[in-house]
């Protein structure tokens, strides 16, 4: 693999180009002790102490300690030569880590339970109480926890990083008690033979030839935006030199768990498709941005990157020409923001997952300021495909004038919940017939969430509208990462609607005052039993119009549903779906 440009790594303020501090250089705050610098060194062995680097280092303390110690944030500002302040921000943003006090105990495990709609419609509130009386009196810390990815196996936990779907309180008392705090490995994929990427290679197919048939295919994004992949590449292309590529593997929003499955499944196409888009668009440096509740996925990847090396040394002696990218995982820590991909990349660069301000984009202006091509996994899982079978075959498979496939997340009321692989164009009525096995025993289709939370909730009266992008734009809703929450008769879109408006207040990054205090605004609103449409319209639009990214410009659409189809309610009037209050 190629070394890493050495355009691309900061030098911190302290440092003269050389790798040694300036003279004089004293960091200020808190003294450093002994016991504290050697314990933070023996826990990051191995791992180069870069600045970029600073929250896989976090991950190190946090994992070993169980928390983060005021005298080990100390120690490790110094050995990554930052200042306290930049380290304590990094560490006090992301929800995974736990700063105590150096004289503090510390939980032996932290349970996490899963309280977002789908896992709150399946009771996480009653599972949370009841583990939090399981487990009373135990060295165990027990919380309340933003989706965890296992939407379709609610209720959900997650003990230590054991994920654990149709949870119990029994079953999490058993885990804490028998200590299953690891994550489960999962089986690994069929090795990669890398056929599509040595067609490009050897020149069999030219990178020209690779960009027609992407064009022709009409891929979009899949994480969300749903942007032609095409136009992605080309733009990157034209750009001076070094190019870099991040991959979005932080799926946080509520109803999403499609990218854990093509995790589970198909790894090396990933990482083929990966590799052709950086040989095509020319990227030297590409980062696999992981979620932290993926830890099962995570130690496959890693996995995977190793067995990678080898096959590409093969490649590299067949291909003596060719220079591969390098490819580096990073991991989350619990921050939905970072689903944005200017917040990912500030997550990469070893800062606060905070959204910048557009222009410029980051295919422009990405990774340490060089032009960057970003794309959700499951578009480059396509890309192999496409190369193989032509961009006609892959935009011949949609319906009602759409092009392609679709991998939706489906929970909720259906009787078969999961990822379902469904022709671009398909309604909600037919992806429950002809894939969900129908609706679940007991329960009648009232509402449903075409694209996550921020998606926007529409009545069973427009459940025969195309699920697709552009199609659901009229009706103030749109299908995003195809992220599909099906809600039944008997349940409360007041209530998903408030769930949702909490989820986003807690994930909210705090840079803007309208996503900040709009979030927190409209929870209180939405508590009264009747509802003011004419304040929560007025906070809607100041939040859609003023807010820096997606998070708060889509965090009103659960709410405008509810006052646009479902008054009633809201304690208001009849809705556009006819319902009487």
């Amino acid at each position: 693999m190629s070394p890493t440009p050495s355009t691309v790594i900061p030098i911190h303020p302290a440092d003269t180009g050389t790798g040694r501090r300036r003279p004089g250089f004293t960091p200020k705050g808190r003294q450093v002790e002994p016991a504290a610098r050697a314990r933070v060194r023996a826990l990051c062995a191995g791992l180069e102490p870069r600045a970029d680097l600073l929250i896989e280092h976090l991950h190190r303390l946090n994992d070993a300690e169980g928390a983060l110690r005021r005298g080990q944030l100390a120690a490790l500002a110094e050995h990554l030569r930052l200042s306290q302040v930049e380290v304590f921000e990094v560490a006090s943003f992301y929800h995974h880590f736990r700063i105590v006090d150096d004289a503090d105990a510390v939980p032996a495990i932290t349970v996490r339970v899963c309280n977002s709609l789908s896992c709150a419609m399946a009771g996480a509130d009653e599972l949370l109480a009841a583990t939090r009386q399981a487990l009373h009196g135990r060295p165990v810390a027990v919380e309340a926890a933003p989706c965890i990815g296992l939407c379709h196996g609610a209720p959900a936990a997650c003990v230590g990083q054991h994920r654990m779907a149709q949870a119990t309180p029994q079953a999490i008392a058993d885990a804490v008690e028998q200590g299953h705090v690891q994550a489960r490995p999962l089986p690994a994929p069929v090795p990669a033979q890398w056929t599509q990427l040595q067609r490009l290679l050897s020149g069999e197919v030219g990178a020209e030839a690779v960009l027609a048939e992407l064009k022709a295919s009409n891929l979009r994004g899949l994480g969300g935006a749903g942007f032609p992949a095409w136009r992605k590449w080309e733009t990157v292309r034209a750009q001076p030199g070094p190019r870099m590529g991040v991959v979005n593997i932080d799926e946080g929003e509520v109803g999403t768990f499609k990218d854990a499955a093509v995790l589970a499944e198909g790894i090396p196409q990933v990482l083929e498709g990966v590799l052709i888009a950086a040989e095509v668009v020319g990227l030297e440096h590409v980062w696999l941005y992981l979620r932290d509740e993926y830890h099962d996925a995570r130690a496959l990847l890693q996995a995977e990157l190793d067995r990678l090396d080898a096959d590409l040394a093969s490649l590299r002696a067949r291909f003596p020409a060719w220079t591969p990218p390098r490819i580096e995982l990073r991991r989350g820590a619990g921050a939905y923001i970072c689903g944005e991909e200017s917040a990912l990349i500030e997550s990469i660069e070893g800062r606060r997952g905070l959204p910048r301000l557009k222009p410029p984009i980051v295919a422009l202006h990405g990774v340490f300021g060089r032009p960057t091509l970003a794309h959700n996994l499951e578009t480059l899982w396509w890309v192999p495909a496409i190369v193989e079978h032509g961009g006609a075959w892959l935009a011949g498979q949609g319906r009602r004038g759409r092009s392609g496939l679709r991998r939706f997340s489906v929970s909720g009321r259906v009787a078969r919940q999961g990822v379902h692989l469904a022709p671009a164009g398909i309604t909600l009525r037919e992806l429950i017939d002809e894939h969900c096995g129908g609706m679940a025993p007991g329960h009648t289709l009232k509402a449903y969430l075409p694209g996550g939370a921020s998606g926007g909730i529409l009545p069973a009266s427009l459940a025969d509208v195309p699920l697709d992008f552009d199609t659901l734009a009229e009706h103030g809703a749109f299908v995003g990462s195809m992220a599909v929450v099906v809600l039944g008769h008997t349940d409360s879109v007041r209530d998903a609607a408030l769930n949702l408006m909490r989820f986003f207040e807690h994930e909210s990054c705090g840079q803007c005052t309208p996503c900040r205090a709009g979030t927190t605004r409209a929870v209180q609103l939405m508590q009264s039993p009747v509802w003011d449409a004419e304040l929560l319209g007025e906070l809607s639009a100041v939040m859609r119009d003023a807010s820096i990214c997606g998070l708060g410009q889509a965090a009103p659409n659960p709410m405008d549903s509810v006052l646009r189809f479902f008054p009633e309610e809201a304690g208001l009037g009849a809705g556009l779906d006819g319902s009487a209050a």
